[in-house]
């Protein structure tokens, strides 16, 4: 770094640290500036004020600390200016109000505080939830209400460092383009901190809220089998106690909980990453149902919008793949006649577009992500691999891992009532539609430039096969088309059904690549033959995309 590029870097660091209202960050802040100025490396200096946190179509999201390129009071500040000149500049009403929602996370409450003041600063009425919850209780306070906005504090199933700002507009669905852009060019047009208007902490709603959720959730289980033990694990977040109220209010036993996870933790103690799809996180739950003998185990993530589940098998237990669960919820409702648009996204399984074509109900595929399946008109159900699933979008219009964990809780009980287990139903569902296995091959990297790079070589020279299966078409996603907006990403049209997606991950540095190939199921042989032969071709499949892409 030259002389110049060095004291411009420190004058910037000396401007942020004078409107930095937080001790915590301006002292990190200034003592950063002090070691670069003694000689040190300005190499994590110059990170911090390496352009701004992005704000998108998922808000904020980044590790905590001070500077622009940080999650800290001075960037969540500007983005409560900005998004409070955008509702009154888009007609907000002079009545208007915003609920705003955190979890437990390190300064959940103190961003939540922050947006809160800002609002009421600008004449905006600011309704708190009374305490740390789960996100889908924001999404449901949003209509219920009858807020033009909401605001969410949660960095989700990121690490412990981390914290995030999620914006959802008055329909209750998370912001999408053109809305995240327009909010984005307030935020920059927010001049000097101590010009913001800062009025009240706003109101704190009551208990009510909650039980209001609570009782709706809860409403969705019908009288059946309640016959059911089940292991659950908040991942040290704060799902727990409103998944026990809901099971214990639809006639449920109470759950074992795993005691080491059940209090929430912004450190996640006990996990090196605190997100029931990566290794390792699972294992003190599937320790206690291998104990006790349980019949299922669930799990939330940290802000409890993601269901996971785990159930025994001949070999142990295993943990099913958000696909799966997908397909089971899917079941659950049609079957029971649940009328209107069943929707995942491009990067899930095709599976759910046979089971609604089989029940005569419509079905489509959007873009990755909640912010685009909540949208769908006439939704009826909605998932994403990734362990989102909305089971009432008439009350939340975005993923719900409360009300989805209650259903395949339902589920589980009346398959047990009968003899039987998840796994024969989803046996029953690939006997059916073709066993349809998916998988998916995640590249972190530490340059975004291997992202890119390995982009281009895809487009550059496109596999004419992969893993011995002929490409019959290739959708380059950036273009768009009458059915989805452009996105980066492609899309390998395979025989036999099969299909990959390459995409950029939207918030971590990771390239993914998802895996579907589907196997036809012969009554002479059974599913465990198709399910032998699905995952030769998946591990076909991977090796061929890491070699044509690069990576």
């Amino acid at each position: 770094m030259s002389r110049p590029e060095l004291a411009d870097l420190l004058d910037r660091a000396h401007a942020w640290a004078a409107e930095d209202p937080d001790d915590q960050t301006r002292a990190e802040l200034e003592a950063a500036v002090a070691a670069v100025a003694d000689g040190g490396d300005p190499g994590d200096l110059a990170d911090r004020f390496d352009g701004t946190l992005e704000f998108g179509t998922a808000g904020l999201r980044g590790a905590l600390g001070a500077g622009p390129n940080r999650m800290n009071r001075v960037v969540v500040t500007r983005a409560a200016a900005g998004l409070a000149a955008y509702l009154k500049d888009n007609g907000a009403p002079r009545e208007a109000a915003v609920v705003i929602g955190y979890d437990a996370r390190h300064n959940s409450a103190v961003f939540a505080r922050d947006t809160a003041e800002v609002m009421t600063g600008a004449g905006i009425k600011a309704w708190v939830l009374p305490r740390p919850l789960p996100t889908p209780i924001l999404a449901f306070a949003i209509r219920e209400l009858g807020c033009v906005a909401g605001v969410m504090v949660t960095a989700s199933h990121n690490p412990p460092e981390d914290n995030g700002y999620k914006v959802y507009l008055g329909d209750g669905s998370q912001i999408v383009p053109p809305a995240d852009a327009q909010i984005a060019a307030r935020i920059a047009a927010v001049g000097p901190l101590g010009g913001v208007p800062r009025g009240s902490g706003g109101t704190v709603l009551g208990e009510d809220i909650v039980d209001r959720y609570l009782d709706t959730v809860a409403d969705l289980a019908v009288d059946g089998p309640r016959d059911l033990d089940v292991i659950y694990t908040p991942l040290h977040g704060v799902g727990g106690t409103s998944v026990v109220q809901v099971l214990e209010t639809a006639g449920f036993g109470p759950p074992r909980v795993v005691s080491e996870q059940e209090v929430p933790d912004p450190d996640f103690p006990t996990v090196s990453f605190p997100n029931p799809e990566e290794p390792g996180a699972m294992d003190l739950a599937l320790g206690l149902a291998e104990k006790y003998g349980a019949d299922l185990v669930v799990a939330n993530d940290p802000d409890a919008d993601r269901c996971a589940a785990a159930v025994p098998g001949p070999h142990g237990w295993r943990m099913l793949r958000g696909d799966e669960v997908g397909a089971l919820l899917a079941h659950q409702l049609l079957t029971a006649g649940k009328q209107g648009t069943y929707a995942t996204s491009i990067v899930s399984s095709s599976l759910l577009g046979k089971m609604a074509a089989a029940h005569g109900q419509p079905y489509v595929e959007t873009l990755t992500g909640f912010k685009w399946i909540g949208r769908v008109e006439g939704l009826a159900f909605g998932y994403e691999e990734a362990l989102g699933y909305c089971v009432d979008p008439e009350h939340v219009k975005d993923k719900d891992g409360v009300s989805a964990l209650l259903l395949l809780c339902e589920l589980a009980a009346n398959a047990k009532a009968a003899g039987r287990g998840l796994t024969d139903l989803l046996d029953d569902i690939a006997a059916e539609h073709g066993l349809h296995a998916t998988d998916q091959l995640s590249v972190r990297v530490t340059d975004l430039a291997e992202i890119a790079a390995a982009m281009e070589r895809l487009r550059r020279t496109p596999p004419a096969e992969l893993g011995g299966l002929v490409v019959e078409g290739i959708d380059d996603l950036a273009a768009g088309s009458a059915d989805l907006p452009p996105t980066e990403g492609l899309r390998y049209r395979l025989a036999d059904g099969a299909r990959v997606i390459v995409r950029p991950s939207g918030t971590e540095p990771k390239l993914k690549c998802y895996l579907e190939v589907v196997v036809q199921v012969r009554p002479e042989d059974g599913v465990d033959a198709a399910r032998i032969a699905a995952a030769g071709r998946l591990d076909a499949l991977r090796n061929a995309i890491k070699a044509a892409a690069g990576i």
